[in-house]
């Protein structure tokens, strides 16, 4: 069996850094959270975690290494929704 049943990730190579496991653990928290809070809503089924929560996640690991998000302009929200410009 690769890696004597372990991680193969950690087992036969580096591993995750420390910055990607955090973000995971943080994702699994929170969305473990949802579900509890949301069980009655949610269906028998595979859901992905809602955006606006991923957002925030990203958005709080952001804010702790001291880096803000700029806004869209409406102009680049326009291009990004487009087939027109671009290659």
């Amino acid at each position: 069996m690769l890696g004597d049943g372990r991680l193969i990730n950690l087992a036969a190579a580096e591993g995750h850094p420390a910055s990607v496991m955090d973000m995971s653990f943080a994702n699994q928290a929170l969305a473990a959270e949802y579900v509890v809070n949301n069980a009655k809503k949610l269906g028998k089924e595979v859901s992905r975690i809602p955006a606006d929560l991923d957002q925030e996640i990203a958005r709080l690991k952001l804010q702790s290494m001291g880096v803000a998000i700029d806004t869209l302009t409406a102009a680049q929200r326009k291009y990004l929704a487009s087939w027109d410009m671009g290659t």
